[in-house]
């Protein structure tokens, strides 16, 4: 099988294209104009649509040149490899119509002879991420040009091939984007029934209640205003010093800042610690549903731990006082974080601290509207954490078999594509 595939560049089979020097003054954050896609929202292998600037709608016509369509496949130029690994993604179908911004290039298969799906995943193997390590210049802004991208060697095999080993990763990719739809419209079930029963007030059995005045409006009778912290333990962690290696890269997942998820879950984390790392510094290892808030750098996301975790000291760990639920707990913070917002400086806030909490005040239900609550959201949780420990396991073999089927180590035709729960 080896013996058809060729050596070849990217230049000898991909169309590069830098993108536009957009000037920063006509940036918006209208929804209703266009996203732009530049180095600060391209992700491991995903756009992070909800932090790209716009541009004027009225100017797309003008631009068709960096127009991104479905299948395109984007690298960030600029820092193009993080510690969470290379900077890259794709145009997927369903994306909003985007514009490609300088110091971002932009693939495309330039002749017969490259599948553009195949070409996602050159770019999103280890290999090309390998090369890109090194190649980088730079020492304010580590920086790869289009012609070093361009000169990436890798060995293509034959067009059925490419399209055999392009279905069977994009299968896997198929599910875990499916089970990540479920997760968000999973999560927004939950969200939406924290604030039908605990913002507006229609809990079961509120139709015959009587309202009374609080520091906070009108609040069911029986119900209390508390400070925060006087429902829930405001714990803090540490890091271990980072010069002495055995504390280090042990088996406990160590929680930062950079780690924070867009979902509810966090299944593992960058860094890890020992458990002479963890004796060594002044984080607890909490165990799964404990409320993680970032604190400092990216400010107000917040996490529960699928797994026992420590974490670094720009995040507090939130513990329910007298049995409260995590999860109440949980959505009770989300809906907080606007108040954090307010209370630290605005939108862009740029620190919590122990303060923010004491002098936060929020509304308590009795015990047995928060157990009913947690009766029905509960079931919920649990199917979230199913999923993305489902997703986790998909990505892992995914992983694995990526560089083997790029490599033509794994012969396609006996390979069967994942099987969907």
């Amino acid at each position: 099988m080896m013996s058809s595939w060729q050596k070849v560049k990217l230049a000898d089979c991909v169309e590069l294209l830098a993108g536009f020097p957009f000037k920063s003054h006509r940036f918006t954050d209208n929804p209703s104009d266009v996203p732009l896609v530049k180095g600060e929202n391209v992700s491991q292998g995903r756009i992070l649509w909800d932090i790209s600037k716009r541009w004027p709608a009225s100017g797309w016509d003008d631009l068709e040149k960096f127009h991104l369509v479905p299948g395109d496949v984007v690298v960030a130029m600029d820092r193009p490899w993080i510690p969470a690994g290379l900077k890259w993604s794709y145009i997927r179908e369903g994306d909003p119509k985007a514009l490609l911004v300088q110091r971002c290039a932009r693939l495309r298969s330039s002749n017969g002879c490259l599948d553009q799906d195949f070409l996602r995943f050159v770019i999103g193997g280890p290999e090309f991420e390998g090369y890109v390590k090194p190649v980088t210049t730079g020492v304010n802004v580590p920086h790869i040009s289009g012609k070093q991208i361009l000169d990436f060697e890798f060995t293509l095999p034959p067009l059925p091939i490419q399209h055999r080993i392009a279905g069977i990763l994009s299968a896997y990719d198929d599910l875990i984007e499916n089970s990540q739809r479920r997760i968000k419209i999973l999560e927004e079930m939950a969200r939406r029934l924290y604030r039908e029963w605990f913002v507006h007030f229609r809990f079961p059995g509120h139709e015959g209640c009587t309202f009374v005045d609080s520091p906070l409006g009108g609040i069911p009778e029986g119900w209390e205003v508390k400070a925060f912290t006087a429902i829930a333990d405001v714990l803090s962690g540490g890091t271990p010093k980072t010069d002495i290696a055995h504390y280090w890269d042990g088996e406990i997942p160590f929680f930062t800042p950079r780690d924070a998820p867009d979902c509810f879950y966090l299944q593992d984390t960058e860094k890890h610690v020992s458990d002479a790392g963890l004796a060594r510094c002044a984080s607890l290892l909490y165990p799964p549903d404990t409320v993680f808030i970032t604190a400092r750098g990216t400010v107000g996301k917040v996490a529960l731990p699928a797994v026992d975790m420590a974490m670094n000291q720009s995040c507090y760990a939130l513990r329910g006082k007298a049995g409260l639920s995590q999860r109440f707990l949980f959505l009770m913070t989300l809906q907080q974080v606007q108040y954090l917002k307010k209370n630290t400086g605005g939108a862009t806030f740029d620190t919590i601290v122990v303060d923010t909490f004491k002098r936060m005040e929020v509304v308590t239900p009795p015990t047995i509207i928060v157990s009913q609550f947690s009766n029905k959201i509960d079931p919920i949780f649990e199917q979230v954490n199913t999923l993305q420990r489902q997703i986790q396991n998909l990505r892992r073999t995914r992983d694995l078999l990526l560089p083997r089927l790029l490599s033509g180590q794994i012969d396609v035709e006996a390979l069967p594509g994942p099987a969907a729960d």
